[in-house]
């Protein structure tokens, strides 16, 4: 992977743009390319607060950060995934993003160091004023269409339990770091580290830390509870077998589409039958580890499978790591740190130099942003979510959350192409503005029906789904490929009217 430069000297941004869209990760460069293929005469901006392009994947720098599902579906439809691995490493993932950037010429449409703190819409002039700032200097941009691919959480601080006696710890010499954030110098060669968590941060830094070169002399993955893991091939052979027959955009559509189907057939496996999921599930972990290994203990679950997002490791390589005699599991519960370590609720010690808190992310709706429509605050609990990617009273505006139950670009790849539909439609029909119309007859629900901790922590902050179309969050890629690809624009919950109306009518 080649380092991206900083930038610190950068154009001056334009006054008004057609589009602004918010983010430069892996949604935001694919919203641009789509606006550059589909509506090529589309006046656009990416507004990036780092001084990087990549998102994610440019953020997270822990040692073996990789994807959490296939790339064939966590690439981009338009731009085949060519590479041999199917669970692709953080700097090839970020390379692939940067390539696609360079290749549909939207490198030259990014402003970096631009944080966008608030946002004003005026039904008036149908415009929306972007308030920004870079190194505490305020900047401002006008646009018609405000798009946020910002993602759904905290860059700046990933979530931290209280952590009892943390501080005798570290006075001690011990060191404490959150994958979020870190260290470039962190050095755990010969070192007993405990790794707090069980997600797929954890399953990931596990076997990257205790295996290699300049590997921890003994790792732990001390988890409260099990979490549901699968060991897939690093390598889909499937995959390489097509490139070898067929063109690299067929190789990888046939590729695409048998992983969309496979995990589809398994999530509704999973919900429908899901004692069967869970005997296979646990079949596949103990013919992974040592004779006699308590798979129960630390292996099994107390929820359903995908009440919260199943692990992935590649090879297997978590399971390899125990039967290699350097990594063991530990479900208990932290009572205190203590000078040299952790004491646990049952009252084990564990010894460690270097602790890991794995413990997961703080959500952060749309960057963060203070929406404003005609001076009135967004009260984001008040809004409900239109087909996933608008927001009800709010108009002109978009965002991206990609599915819980398969690869996040399935859902942005959708949201994109439904977005270049919608803003020809307002072209075609010399209309202005579009919003989402709440039908106050429907139920509220949840934003999302997901158990994991990071969703529940945040629930109330965010806003509602309806319990009927087109206000139903679904998690089904091949549901909405056909009702946002392919279903109708007018559909009676958008309205749609020119600058300067109040008066909201289908278009």
């Amino acid at each position: 992977m080649t380092e991206q430069p900083a930038h610190p000297e950068q154009p001056q941004v334009p006054e008004h743009v057609d589009v602004l869209i918010v983010g430069a990760g892996l949604s935001g460069i694919g919203a641009a390319c789509h606006l550059e293929d589909r509506l090529p005469g589309t006046s656009y901006l990416v507004v990036e607060a780092r001084e990087r392009m990549g998102g994610t994947w440019d953020l997270f720098r822990y040692p073996g950060v990789r994807s959490d599902s296939d790339m064939f579906t966590l690439g981009y439809r338009f731009r085949p995934w060519t590479d041999d691995k199917a669970i692709a490493d953080g700097p090839a993932i970020l390379d692939y993003v940067r390539e696609t950037a360079r290749e549909r010429g939207v490198e030259q449409r990014i402003r970096y160091g631009l944080r966008v703190e608030r946002a004003e819409w005026s039904t008036e002039d149908a415009t929306w004023t972007v308030h920004c700032s870079r190194g505490g200097e305020p900047v401002v941009v006008t646009c018609g269409f405000l798009w946020s691919c910002s993602g759904y959480y905290r860059y700046d601080e990933g979530y931290r339990p209280e952590l009892a006696g943390v501080e005798e710890f570290t006075g001690a010499g011990g060191t404490v770091v959150h994958p979020q954030h870190w260290p470039e110098d962190l050095d755990y060669t010969g070192k007993r580290v405990v790794v707090v968590g069980s997600g797929a941060t954890a399953v990931t830094l596990v076997p990257a830390m205790a295996m290699g070169e300049g590997a921890a002399a003994h790792v732990t993955m001390l988890q409260r509870s099990p979490t549901y893991i699968l060991a897939l091939p690093g390598i889909d052979k499937i995959a390489v077998r097509l490139r070898e027959l067929l063109p690299p955009k067929a190789a990888y559509a046939v590729t695409r589409w048998k992983q969309i189907l496979v995990t589809t057939g398994s999530y509704q496996l999973a919900r429908r039958r899901p004692e069967l999921m869970k005997k296979l599930i646990r079949k596949g972990v103990r013919s992974q580890l040592p004779e006699g290994y308590d798979v129960d203990t630390h292996f099994k679950p107390a929820y359903d499978p995908w009440d919260q997002r199943l692990c992935l490791v590649p090879d297997g390589d978590l399971f390899a790591s125990i039967r290699h005699g350097n990594v063991d599991v530990v479900t208990d519960h932290i009572d205190t740190f203590t000078a040299t370590g952790i004491r646990l609720a049952s009252g084990r010690e564990l010894e460690a130099d270097v602790v890991v808190t794995a413990t997961g992310l703080n959500l952060l709706a749309f960057g963060g942003i203070d929406l404003v429509v005609d001076g009135e605050d967004v009260h984001l609990p008040d809004t409900m979510a239109y087909k996933g990617m608008l927001l009800s009273g709010v108009p002109n505006f978009a965002y991206v959350i990609g599915y819980t139950n398969a690869s996040w670009t399935l859902k942005a790849d959708l949201v994109s192409e439904y977005v270049c539909r919608l803003l020809e439609h307002l072209q075609s029909r010399r209309l202005d503005v579009v919003v989402a119309e709440k039908d106050a007859t429907i139920p509220e629900e949840p934003f999302m029906d997901f158990a994991s901790g990071y969703v529940q922590r945040s629930l109330h902050l965010l806003p509602k789904q309806g319990a009927s179309e087109p206000w139903r969050l679904r998690q089904n890629y091949l549901r909405d490929a056909l009702t946002i690809r392919r279903g109708g624009i007018e559909d009676g919950a958008l309205r749609f009217s020119r600058a300067g109306s109040r008066e909201s009518s289908t278009a």
